[in-house]
């Protein structure tokens, strides 16, 4: 097990490019393979991109690790422990959830960015019967 502190400067990834099934003409098959997307044939993206994308986590790991090496590892354990259960927390299958216990404990209850305001859950146009929702979930119908 190391200690040392996770690095910082994140390493560049470069997307995995999928093999086509060409056709008799070196032209990829669309009826087998789709569309391609053309943002997925660039070559290397920009360093910050896979830095960005992955910034809550390698932050997470950070103060994980910092808290470990000056508290001990019944911190870390203790507050995985409190993620864990807060994440298994939920209503039943008709009502959004708010996760606040989970902002909470994360620290996103006192951020504010763009999830927050678009993607309301108020505005989601799902109607469903809710005996059948919940018989669904429970494996019933």
């Amino acid at each position: 097990m190391s200690f040392s502190m996770p690095p910082l400067k994140s390493k560049p990834e470069v997307p995995h490019s999928s093999v086509k099934n060409c056709g008799e003409y070196e032209v990829a098959d669309v009826m087998l393979n789709g569309l391609s997307n053309v943002q997925a044939n660039v070559d290397v993206p920009h360093p910050l991109m896979v830095s960005e994308a992955k910034y809550c986590k390698n932050r997470q790991n950070l103060n994980m690790t910092l808290l470990r090496n000056t508290q001990g590892l019944h911190a870390p354990l203790r507050i995985g422990m409190e993620l864990k259960s807060a994440r298994k927390i939920g209503r039943l299958p008709f009502l959004s959830s708010s996760n606040m216990m989970l902002e909470t404990l994360t620290g996103r209850d006192i951020e504010i960015g763009p999830e927050d305001i678009f993607n309301q859950p108020e505005f989601i146009e799902t109607m469903g019967q809710t005996h059948a929702v919940v018989e669904r979930s429970l494996g019933l119908l």
